[in-house]
């Protein structure tokens, strides 16, 4: 296979902190001899591990974003024991677009996986990912949101593994991380996603939802600031004693083992929730309900709970579209464990 056409402005061996780019060179009408410049931090102090720190994978969340920024330009190497590399805008054509795929090829990142150095945009940018910076990495935070589309209880999540010490290791640093929920989660499609590609390489991998609508919130800006260090301080990259960022604290351990706890719109309307995020649900439950919106006096439709648990997501918006996700229904595990 061709080398990637993206090089990196920073060396990944060097000591110390540096600021830089991933460099991807772009021609187009507006700039002949362009390039995409993705904004990486390599904060380096002798050997240990290594931690990939992403946000941004989708350009309308932003609590990775915030989070990642602030801490690129505040951690120090003498505050770390190996690596840390910092990438907060990792599809940066969508970041800079506030929309979830790219405006140059409408390239999901996150469906992408592992790429094509010879292919779009959005293709180059995986393949640099899979190919130059996993390698690199022992552990791997992704930060997610719901968007403009979706809305979260704020959860760190793994999946479930085939590898039964590599599951236990994402779960430890799931629960590291401290969200207010913590979650197995089930994908509808794990192909292309950025999730599989690190977890196929053996890493030890933890991604989150902590909220959506299209904006961060203080309370989700926290969690998460908290988390990214409960997830460096378990992966021995950072002193477990780090202050209050580290305060240990209890999670709410829950989990999607099937498609039951999908439901999806069969109609197009305007949407009602009949519950909110963090509301215990019974399996058959009315949980929205989608009004006509080309007439009056037509009944709306009811979708009902196919189990019971905790409502986990909802669809964002006020109105909704034939297949889309209205509500995801989570079991709840355990509650108060301690993190």
């Amino acid at each position: 296979m061709r080398a990637s056409p993206i090089s990196a402005t920073i060396d990944f061996e060097a000591d110390g902190e540096q600021h830089g780019f991933l460099k991807l060179p772009h021609s187009h009408d507006a700039s002949a001899w362009g390039a995409v410049m993705i904004p990486i931090t390599v904060i380096r102090n002798g050997d240990g591990p290594t931690a990939l720190l992403t946000g941004g994978n989708h350009g309308d969340e932003y609590e990775g974003p915030i989070v990642l920024s602030k801490l690129a330009s505040t951690l120090k190497a003498s505050d770390v024991t190996g690596r840390v590399i910092v990438v907060p805008f990792m599809n940066y054509p969508a970041f800079r677009a506030g929309s979830r795929t790219s405006p140059i090829d409408r390239g999901n990142l996150n469906r992408s996986f592992p790429g094509k150095p010879d292919g779009s945009v959005t293709e180059k940018i995986a393949d640099y990912f899979q190919r130059y910076l996993l390698p690199l990495a022992d552990y791997v935070l992704d930060l997610h949101a719901g968007g403009r589309t979706l809305d979260f209880v704020p959860f760190a999540a793994v999946h479930v593994l085939a590898d039964a010490k590599q599951q236990a290791r994402c779960e430890a640093a799931m629960r590291a991380f401290g969200a207010p929920y913590s979650m197995r989660m089930l994908e509808l499609d794990s192909v292309g996603l950025f999730d599989t590609a690190v977890e196929e390489a053996g890493k030890v991998f933890v991604s989150t939802e902590l909220g959506g609508g299209g904006t961060a919130t203080v309370a989700s800006v926290a969690v998460a600031e908290r988390g990214v260090r409960g997830f460096l301080a378990d992966a021995g990259v950072l002193s477990l004693h780090d202050g209050e960022h580290t305060a240990q604290r209890t999670t709410t351990l829950l989990d999607m083992p099937d498609g039951t706890c999908y439901t999806t719109s069969e109609h197009d309307g305007l949407l009602e929730m009949c519950k909110d995020l963090g509301e215990s649900v019974e399996a058959g439950e009315v949980i929205a309900r989608v009004h006509d919106m080309t007439r009056t006096g037509a009944k709306a439709v009811e979708y009902r709970a196919r189990r019971g648990g905790l409502l986990a997501a909802r669809h964002f918006p006020g109105l909704v579209r034939i297949g889309d996700t209205v509500a995801v229904v989570a079991d709840v595990v355990e509650r108060g464990i301690r993190v």
